[in-house]
């Protein structure tokens, strides 16, 4: 018969196997700090050299650092999906940009069909809270709140799809869009117009999630990213336009 005797398992190997399915599904993130050792072994239940042995353990695979004076982090274990060099090609090409917004429409259009479906009632409740923040945020017209809350909501979505790969790559690409590798998104949050309609577009997303109808929440997402591209396009029309308007004048004036 094929089975082998159950071995009982060490405490320190349950704590490490917790930890590791926390970091797995996205609860702890990078550079979150873990209560302290007396707090964290009272919530697992387990003696604190137990805990050490799981700490030690996770440090030496790299899932968690520790930092003299500060505590135990969890590892920056998304690092890039991208080297430098071609980070850097991000930034100074348009087609990265267009292809970037491409790639989100697809799969976040996905993330958000999953959303509807198999998200739970709690997943639901974090992605309407962050809308209602957005909503709060748009009445102040603080273009940077916005352009924070934009990345929230659509990073709840994501993890209300419950695919672990789906969450650590889009992560991951995430941070590259805050550091403005492809194009600065408080740009977009600025001009009043285009704030109403993104709003209205992250609206149409939330109730379809909130209805849990799947194919209109990817119809949403799809409409959004097309709506993204469209003013990007419109941005760099303009950025263009002003350089043009600005040698113009110069060559007037310097005549």
């Amino acid at each position: 018969m094929p089975f082998l005797k159950v071995a009982p398992e060490k405490l320190s190997t349950a704590v490490v196997r917790q930890v590791e399915q926390l970091i797995l599904r996205g609860i702890l993130r990078p550079a979150e700090r873990l209560p302290s050792e007396r707090d964290l072994a009272d919530k697992l239940g387990v003696s604190r050299p137990s805990l050490r042995d799981a700490i030690a353990d996770l440090a030496e695979r790299g899932l968690l650092v520790s930092r003299a004076g500060s505590g135990i982090f969890v590892a920056d274990v998304l690092g890039s999906a991208f080297s430098p060099a071609l980070v850097g090609l991000f930034a100074t090409h348009d087609e990265a940009v267009f292809d970037y917004i491409g790639f989100r429409r697809d799969i976040e259009g996905l993330a958000a069909e999953r959303a509807a479906r198999f998200g739970t009632e709690t997943d639901l409740k974090v992605i309407d809270t962050i809308f209602a923040k957005m909503e709060a945020a748009h009445q102040k017209r603080d273009p940077s709140d916005e352009a924070e809350l934009d990345a929230q909501f659509h990073m709840a979505i994501i993890e209300a799809s419950h695919n672990v790969i789906m969450l650590h790559m889009l992560r991951s690409m995430f941070d590259l869009l805050r550091q403005g590798v492809f194009y600065n998104r408080q740009m977009m949050f600025k001009n009043r117009m285009t704030r109403d309609q993104l709003l209205d577009q992250h609206r149409a997303i939330n109730a379809a999630i909130q209805s849990r109808d799947a194919v209109a929440a990817r119809a949403a997402v799809t409409a959004h990213m097309a709506y993204v591209e469209q003013a990007y396009h419109d941005q760099m029309r303009a950025e263009k336009n002003e350089r043009v308007a600005r040698q113009r004048l110069e060559h007037e004036t310097g005549r």
